[in-house]
């Protein structure tokens, strides 16, 4: 360790330089963190507070509105982006001539299977649920997978662990995540050998005593490392106190997600809804704290007592006595404080209504209200799509899109994937949202079409317009739209014989029925003719 620690040294100052300057430029961001979590989520109130496990979180709170608005909303986007019970993604080839191949879609589906099958049987459901609650309530989110010949790992990391970088284009290429680990832990992961020496010794004598190391990912090539060159991201572990380098490995793609919720063009990390409705929850947990301490004197006032007539002290408990002096006028008597409680309570449900506003509430539940017609639950959703719209477009690009290519990634180097035909090798496969939301987006359009057809049609009895229809795409079309599977599918090939073998068959009806009616027409004329010979 002695002969290689002057070329380690200088690696591990400069990624340590670099993980103080990005921490420091971010301080402000977990101030305002902290006071999310106390409000919204405090079973993440972890942040700047360091506190025990166990430990109560809620002093703070005294109406429980963003919470379950911060769940409503979190519970939601799970279920319209990767829902667990639906198909969420789907590939296909970029080659057109590709996608109306039998053989390669066969195997695009088996490899699709065998994906959800990985997904099912790790640990994404739980993982990718509390990612969208960080993104709800912190407004960034940060999700590792990992993958072995076993399968998938996933694990969302919380957001007082990771720090950041964008590179030119915006996209987050470098994180450094500071996180605490038993010395028995680290013995078992990096090797006794390259402990430093405290930990070496805590691990002989208090083994689940913890240390703070520090995992950098970033590109390689902007440090000079000892390994794993062959490798596009650069992995590093070191002990944050006394810098010691614990491993160096490397990874060939970025195995982190970093998607935002909302984002500027000049910050790094992003905005939340909860951070929209900050003030109102601030405010309305005031107004509540308030309002129960009114209630709290009107239903056990303060008690105005003589001087001088009672015998101290005032009883209040349940057929309690208390003495007064004789002949006195004298009486305990309630202060009254003047309270206005609709008032209070009208001005928190203003407040609740906001706070539901800034999470979408109004429209992710159905309002109780009169039976809606399927037209007006129809317009209802398309409300929906259109207000997060904009949120799928950048969880597609900043989660689903690098999700699964890492997946798809993973897989295929492990060898949980049948392997490509040889035709297939080098070809260009997309990703194919079909989430409910997704759906949902892509349905509005099939909507507008099949009004567009109701105009045609009725346009069709003054003019040819059905003539500019064409059949084939039409079909093609709505089969892309509505996300039909490509197994059950004819390829244009299949569609070509079954139609030619159906004008075989019609044309041999057609021919077979011109046989019967000229046999018909002979055996009509036979007696005619027979009878017209006789009379010659």
């Amino acid at each position: 360790w002695n002969d290689v620690m002057p070329q380690i040294l200088p690696l591990i100052a400069q990624l340590d330089r670099r993980y103080k300057s990005l921490q420091s430029s971010r301080s402000n961001w977990e101030r305002h963190w902290q006071e999310l979590a106390d409000f919204m989520l405090p079973r993440k109130a972890d942040i700047t507070k360091k506190r025990t496990q166990g430990d109560k979180r809620t002093e703070l709170i005294y109406d429980g509105t963003a919470i379950h608005a911060v769940e409503l909303l979190s519970s939601s986007l799970h279920g319209m982006l990767t829902s667990p019970s639906t198909p969420w993604f789907s590939m296909r080839y970029r080659d057109p001539s590709l996608q109306n191949d039998d053989m390669a879609n066969e195997w695009l589906e088996l490899c699709l299977d065998q994906m959800y099958q990985a997904f099912n049987r790790s640990n994404f459901q739980q993982e990718i649920h509390e990612l969208y609650y960080d993104l709800v309530v912190f407004g960034t989110a940060a999700f590792y997978v990992e993958g072995d010949k076993e399968g998938l790992r996933f694990s969302c990391r919380h957001i007082a662990e990771i720090t950041v970088a964008e590179d030119a284009n915006g996209k987050v290429d470098t994180i450094y995540r500071k996180f605490k680990i038993s010395a028995r832990a680290a013995a078992q992961r990096f090797g006794e050998e390259t402990l430093p020496a405290q930990m070496a010794k805590d691990f002989k004598n208090e083994p689940h005593k913890e240390h703070e190391i520090i995992h950098a990912i970033y590109p390689r090539g902007e440090t000079k490392g000892r390994k794993a060159q062959n490798k596009a991201i650069a992995s590093v572990y070191y002990h944050a106190d006394t810098r010691q380098l614990l491993s160096e490995g490397g990874f060939d793609d970025f195995p982190f997600m970093v998607p935002r919720f909302v984002k500027d063009s000049v910050s790094t990390y992003g905005r939340s809804p909860a951070m929209n409705a900050l003030p109102d929850v601030k405010m309305l947990n005031k107004m509540s704290e308030i309002t129960i301490r009114a209630s709290q004197k009107q239903v056990d006032p303060p008690l105005m007592v003589p001087d001088d007539g009672f015998m101290l002290p005032v009883r209040t408990t349940p057929g309690a006595l208390n003495f007064y002096r004789t002949g006195t006028r004298d009486r305990l008597e309630p202060l009254n404080i003047g309270a206005n409680n609709p008032l209070g309570l009208n001005m928190e449900e203003q407040r609740r209504n906001a706070i539901r506003q800034a999470f979408y509430v109004d429209q992710l539940l159905m309002s109780q209200g009169p039976a809606m017609t399927a037209t007006e639950v129809l317009q209802r959703n398309e409300e929906k799509m259109r207000l997060l719209g904009p949120v799928l477009g950048r969880l597609q690009s900043e989660l689903l899109q690098p999700l699964i290519s890492r997946s798809f990634a993973l897989l295929l180097r492990n060898g949980l994937l049948p392997a490509a035909p040889e035709q297939l090798q080098g070809q260009d496969i997309d990703i194919e949202y079909v989430s409910p939301l997704a759906k949902a987006q892509r349905l509005t359009d099939l909507q507008s079409m099949l009004r567009g057809f109701e105009v045609m049609m009725q346009v069709a009895e003054i003019a040819p317009v059905m003539d500019y229809l064409d059949d084939d795409k039409l079909v093609q079309y709505l089969v892309e739209v509505t996300g039909i599977p490509a197994r059950v599918i004819r390829s244009n090939e299949e569609v070509r014989r079954l139609r030619e073998e159906k004008a075989e068959q019609e044309a041999a009806q057609q021919e077979m029925q011109q046989q019967m009616m000229q046999a018909e027409t002979a055996q009509k004329v036979a007696p005619l003719i027979k009878a017209a010979g006789a009379v010659d």
